[in-house]
């Protein structure tokens, strides 16, 4: 709150950075608050806001979907050019959450047009995603994006130019270097309101004007990609798209985020360890803990999606690698570097958020989670003495940590658990979507087939009939509930929402 900028949202001032994991937190801490009866609205106004605020300027391509690096000024307005697919992952995944705990249609738009631009400008044909956007092409930095009003008004009609540069901002001065990079200055729903034409009539109109403008920006000299495949980057699109297809109810998304998981286990998993980097049909370097732990933590949420006995295996791999590897056992946490790694100066020990979570907070949540759903002492407490080893960091400066945040919150109230069996896959797949679709961060939902072989502590979950669902948090699981009645009741109990 200290930090917050209550005029343009956001945190800190120029350059401005997104904060993902930051606005994450506020969220879940909102919802939960507003769940028990007593909303922080504080915590809400700062997550919904800061969101808007992005959507809306210069640091989202209003024309071409997704999110450039940073904001070199306050206001969001001008970004530095540069797209890097960790932000894109983070903020997709973020805005489709954000869209369930509201139902703002502006938080859907920008997380569906983040990942159309990931699908069709940064993954590969094999389905791994590339590094990143550079922020010059051949006119300069942000010379790709940039417009004039006659540039516009070239290719619209009279009717989609008058919207387009209120909407943009093109009837104001220019806002870069004699150009203008659009961002929103007067939102939709108010032109709507002026003008006459209603709200749906002139969001088609400004669909078509985006579409011609996008279709001819698509024929200037393009920004160079850096085509490296990192396993880490790669991991956090997973998770975005994975939650965007939770929460937007899209299943393309969840195919191409297993397209990803594919390649990495073809490309970058051999003999049995990850490695960190593809180029040019090599792969290189041993992988780090941000590799395995977010690799982790984006399997078990696609793994809600789709189950497949293959991402649950190679989960348990990534696993016990990160016990046996990188894990300090004298003193908890992980070290970024495995234990046969080449010697270095210093072994860090990463704590805090920076462009990317921290390794120890991503690793100690998602041990967490897989150590719930498997009944695996050793996960759970892996993940109790990283929260604990990080507690002199996390009381000294909780505004660089909020990812360890998370995963105290989990450790101090672990999430809810439903294991979903039956023998009538459609039923099962009807209460899967149900459990997937509300805003619930605390809440896991699994659904492995009724023909699957099963770890002892999921098999013995069995099925009770066309459909149950066993409910379970920490290590206490109630009887099954075999009624949808009472399955609603339990998703109501779980499910918590921001005021839009």
């Amino acid at each position: 709150a200290e930090a917050f900028d209550a005029r343009h949202g956001g945190f800190g001032a120029a350059p401005k950075f997104p904060h993902p994991g930051d606005i994450d937190l506020l969220l879940r801490l909102g919802c939960a608050s507003r769940r028990r009866g007593a909303p922080d609205r504080q915590a809400l106004h700062m997550a919904v806001f800061t969101l808007e605020q992005m959507a809306r300027g210069g640091l989202f391509d209003q024309l071409g979907g997704g999110f450039f690096r940073y904001s070199t000024d306050a206001r969001w307005d001008i970004p530095h050019f540069e797209k890097m697919l960790y932000d894109n992952g983070l903020l997709l995944g973020l805005y489709a959450q954000a869209h369930a705990a509201t139902g703002r249609g502006l938080f859907a738009r920008v997380a569906r047009a983040t990942a159309e631009w990931a699908m069709t400008e940064m993954q590969t044909p094999d389905g791994g995603y590339y590094a990143s956007l550079d922020a010059d092409s051949a006119g300069g930095e942000g010379d790709y994006y940039l417009w004039t009003p006659d540039q516009a008004r070239a290719l619209l009609t009279p009717e989609e130019y008058a919207l387009l540069a209120r909407h943009y901002g093109l009837d104001g001065p220019p806002n870069f270097e004699g150009r203008w990079h659009l961002r929103v200055r007067v939102p939709l729903r108010e032109l709507a309101r002026a003008d006459g034409p209603g709200l749906p009539a002139l969001g088609r109109t400004l669909d078509q004007a985006r579409r011609r403008l996008l279709a001819a920006r698509a024929e200037r000299p393009r920004p160079a990609r850096d085509e490296k495949v990192l396993t880490a980057w790669n991991a956090l699109m997973i998770r975005g798209m994975a939650l965007a297809a939770r929460h937007l109810d899209e299943p393309r998304y969840a195919e191409f985020a297993t397209r990803a998981v594919d390649f990495i286990r073809a490309r970058l998993w051999r003999n049995g360890r990850l490695l960190a980097v593809w180029k040019d049909g090599r792969a290189r370097f041993p992988a780090y803990l941000d590799d395995h732990a977010f690799l982790l933590h984006a399997l078990l949420e696609l793994l809600q999606l789709r189950w497949r006995d293959a991402d649950l295996a190679f989960a348990r791999d990534l696993a016990e690698l990160l016990l046996a590897r990188f894990q300090d056992a004298a003193a908890g946490g992980f070290f970024f570097t495995a234990d046969d790694h080449e010697a270095l100066p210093q072994r860090p020990k990463p704590w805090a958020d920076e462009s990317l979570p921290a390794g120890n907070a991503v690793a100690a949540l998602a041990l967490a989670r897989l150590g719930h759903l498997l009944g695996e002492p050793r996960y759970l407490t892996a993940a109790e003495r990283t929260v604990q080893a990080a507690a002199g960091a996390l009381a000294e400066h909780p505004l660089a940590h909020g990812s360890l945040l998370a995963a105290l919150a989990e450790q101090l109230e672990p999430p809810r658990l439903l294991v979903l069996r039956g023998t009538d896959a459609a039923a099962v797949d009807a209460w899967q979507r149900a459990a997937l679709r509300p805003y619930a961060p605390d809440q896991l939902s699994f659904a492995p087939p009724v023909d699957t072989a099963l770890p002892p502590a999921l098999a013995a979950k069995a099925p009770q009939g066309p459909v149950c669902a066993y409910p379970c948090q920490g290590s206490t699981c109630a009887p099954p509930v075999t009624e949808r009645a009472a399955f609603d009741a339990l998703l109501a109990g779980a499910a918590c929402a921001a005021e839009a």
